[in-house]
């Protein structure tokens, strides 16, 4: 076990992509994780930093892709590849779940909520400076005309 202490995984927040997303529906999260992490080691620290069951773990390595470069402007351009990634989906057991879209969407909807009542205090503020000109007109009207 060694070994374990020694592995770096992305493990603060998983995936949030559209394909992630429905893969979430299955109790299926998608992680990041060091390209010499093991499955049981993954397994083991999803299990404890989001305190949930695990029942399957499945690896996956996305090769880079190939990109061209080229050193001058006469040079023969050469091919170089992006680094290789590992990612590994990991099935939750019935009932367990990691919240990724949910505390996205309620922090937005809370500014967007803040939002509308600044507007909503801005508007009643004015409201009220404009009912109180109208008072000080009126008792001024009314002072001129009892005298």
């Amino acid at each position: 076990m060694a070994e374990d202490a020694g592995i770096k995984l992305n493990m603060l927040q998983p995936r949030a992509t559209e394909k992630t997303y429905v893969e979430q529906t299955k109790r299926v999260y998608v992680f990041p994780v060091d390209m010499k992490a093991s499955k049981q080691a993954i397994a083991k620290r999803v299990e404890d930093e989001f305190n949930v069951k695990v029942t399957d773990v499945k690896t996956l390595i996305r090769k880079g892709k190939k990109t061209r470069y080229s050193k001058g402007k006469h040079a023969y351009p050469g091919i170089t590849y992006r680094r290789d990634r590992k990612f590994a989906y990991v099935k939750l057991a019935e009932g367990h779940s990691i919240k990724v879209f949910e505390e996205q969407e309620d922090n937005k909807t809370s500014a967007k909520e803040a939002k509308k009542l600044e507007k909503v205090e801005k508007k009643a503020a004015k409201e009220a400076e404009k009912v109180a000109k109208k008072l000080e007109k009126a008792d001024k009207n009314a002072g001129e005309e009892k005298k």
